[in-house]
Parts: C-alpha cells; structure tokens; sequence
C-alpha cells in the first residue's frame, strides 16, 4: 500500500500527467547532481517511463513553486496558503543563523532586491562578491543574501536554466489569490493531513518529517486535536509498531492492486526512500547514500540506486553515464542477502536499463561488473 500510494505500486502509461505525480507524492525533491538524469526526472520517469527531460520545468512558476522542505523541491502552487508559516520559519532561522549572514549591510541587501525589482528576474551570476573561502559549501555574500530572501518568500524562482536558479520578488510569482496567510494552527492540520494521506500511515515523528515545516510539538498537537484513527503495522522484523492511519485506509486496503513485477531502478532521493528509517522498518532494506563519504569509507559506491521489484528491494546498483559518448554503465551490483539472483531477474534488470538508457538518449550499456549467474 505504501508503494502503491506513492505511485510505485502500478506502471504509469500514456503520456505522463506530471502535476499528478507531483500532486500524488506531495513535492518533488530537486538535485544538481547529474549522475544519469537528475533526481527529480529519475523519480517522474519511474512512475511513467513515457516522462521524459524538459516536461518539468515549463511548470515552474505556475503550477509549481520551489521552497525547501527537508530539501529544494518543487511543490503545487495550491500548497502555497499553507506554506506561509514555512516562509516565516526559514526567513527567520536563515536571517540569524551564522552560516547564512552574508556579511552584506542592510543598505546592500536592499540594493539586490532593488536590482532584482527594477531588471526582473537575475541569477546569482548577476552579481560579483566572492566567497570569503575555498571550501565546497562556502557561497558568496550575495548568494547568501538572496536565499535569505528566498527563504523568507521575499524572493522566489522563477525559472531555471540549465538548473541555475533565477529570482524575482515573491509578489511576482505567487499568484495574489494564493498569497494569504492561513491560521497557523488550521496550517499545520492542513500539512499534517496531507502528509497522512500521502503516507496511507505513519507515526506522528514521521508526518512531521514529510514536509519539514514544523517542530515535533506541532505535530503532537496535530495528532491529539485530529485523533486520527490508530492501526498496528507490522514490520519487516516482525514488530507491531502503532502508528496513525489515513481516514480512508480500509477502501486503499480493499482497492490495492497487484504489485507489478517490474524491477526498478530508484533514485537515491525518491520519496518511497527518503525516509531511511521507515524503509528498513517496513522493508528490512538499509540504504546509506554515500556521495560525500570518503571512497575507502564506503560500502557500496558514489552513487548507489536501490532495485525495487514488485513490493520488495532485491539490491543496489551503481551507474554512471557519459551522454557525448552514448553509454550508460553498470559500475556495481549488490543483491540483498538472502536474494537469488538468476537469469530471469538478470533479465528484468537489463530491460531496465534498456528503458533508461533510452530515457537519456544512450546507445549502448557497458557492464564493468556482471550480475550474479
């Protein structure tokens, strides 16, 4: 049911409705990082692999806005009433933190947003201060004043290109009739119910980290005023643990379908992951994303994508591409104990990449590692 709430349970066919995908898993987490196709194209084509690159981004600014949740995502433009509290939030946490002061006066932080008012949307390739440092995350001080108003809602992006990031002031993007505050407690029931729905049951630790935009507290005082139906969930290691169900859990129970066969690549951020510690408690299936560990520190690879077939994990992967060289390639390949791994699995594997491959536009897969015979 959980995979199946999330869209993984059936294949998507027919051309890709991608505000439903969105809608259905509640935002789309967005990520540089291009190992085959970036995060957010991986997760839309593997509800329907007729998805293909540049379907998103036409929807930026419309139907779709970009904050933070528990990363940069994309999330409906309707969420918007709702998500003023997490403006107010963040603005705050990012205007006093000492990672993000910018070390820009009030006069030159007002004189960004001025540029941005008088010649429309800017990146930060606009400006010209320089990081005070080297180090990977270090940002310069204008890059930080202007996630400062990001974050507060005073800025907003407009647009991407070539995933670099433009604002424009809030007022511009986010329609007026979207741009009022709701009360802050009839907005953390709102968030909290539609992240139960999305989750069919959760405890209340993990409504609360769905979106991000509220502290554990809040989201007791949810569970106590909504007094949401409880259920038992049995877990991969046999434990019954309680945990709060959506209001129409016994007809999704009734309506779910057949899991599909299908083997499926996922991508390290798609929602149905994201959350490590409910996947090894429903799934029994550790996933450690190992991008910033030190190469002798890791157990599996740079970048590892778990393989879902039908309702279980059987492994993980690694793939690297070269999209001017036409080749999509197979770098490491790990079963899960216990996880036969024979010719018909070694076959579903392979039309995977097939459709992968296909998805980004490679001619031929190159296997540096085979699957086990």
């Amino acid at each position: 049911m959980w995979l199946n709430t999330h869209g993984l349970g059936t294949l998507g066919t027919g051309a890709p409705d991608v505000m439903a995908m969105v809608r259905q898993i509640g935002f789309l987490q967005i990520d540089t990082i291009r190992n085959v196709t970036r995060a957010h194209n991986h997760i839309l084509w593997s509800r329907n692999p007729n998805y293909r690159e540049g379907m998103l981004w036409p929807r930026l600014g419309t139907e779709l806005f970009e904050h933070f949740t528990h990363d940069a995502s994309l999330i409906p433009m309707e969420v918007l009433p709702v998500w003023q509290r997490q403006f107010a939030r963040l603005g705050a946490k990012a205007a006093s933190a000492a990672w993000y002061q910018s070390g820009l006066g009030q006069a030159e932080i007002a004189a960004i947003r001025a540029r941005i008012e008088a010649e429309g949307p800017l990146s930060t390739h606009a400006f010209d201060t320089k990081a005070a440092s080297r180090e990977m995350w270090a940002r310069p001080p204008h890059k930080k004043a202007l996630d400062q108003m990001w974050y507060a809602g005073d800025l907003a992006t407009c647009k991407r290109e070539n995933f670099v990031k433009f604002y424009n002031l809030g007022d511009r993007v986010f329609p007026a009739q979207l741009r009022f505050e709701e009360d802050d407690t009839a907005a953390i029931d709102t968030l909290c119910d539609m992240a139960l729905d999305r989750l069919g049951f959760a405890t209340c630790g993990e409504v609360q980290r769905f979106w991000g935009a509220m502290s554990a507290q809040e989201a007791r005082g949810w569970a106590m005023r909504r007094q949401s139906a409880e259920v038992e969930v049995t877990g991969a290691d046999g434990a019954r643990r309680a945990a709060y169900a959506a209001p129409d859990l016994d007809a999704r129970l009734e309506d779910l379908p057949a899991p599909t066969a299908r083997l499926r690549i996922i991508n390290p951020f798609d929602p149905a992951v994201r959350d490590r510690a409910r996947l090894m408690r429903l799934f029994g299936f550790e996933y450690v994303n190992e991008m910033f560990v030190p190469a002798p520190q890791r157990r599996w690879g740079y970048y590892v994508y778990p393989l879902l077939e039908g309702d279980r994990f059987v492994g993980r992967i690694e793939l690297k591409a070269d999209r001017a060289a036409g080749w999509l390639r197979v770098t490491g390949l790990w079963p899960e104990p216990g996880t036969r791994w024979g010719a018909a699995r070694t076959a579903r594997l392979e039309a995977e990449l097939a459709r992968l491959a296909r998805m980004i536009g490679a001619s031929r897969i190159d296997w540096q590692v085979r699957a086990p015979a």
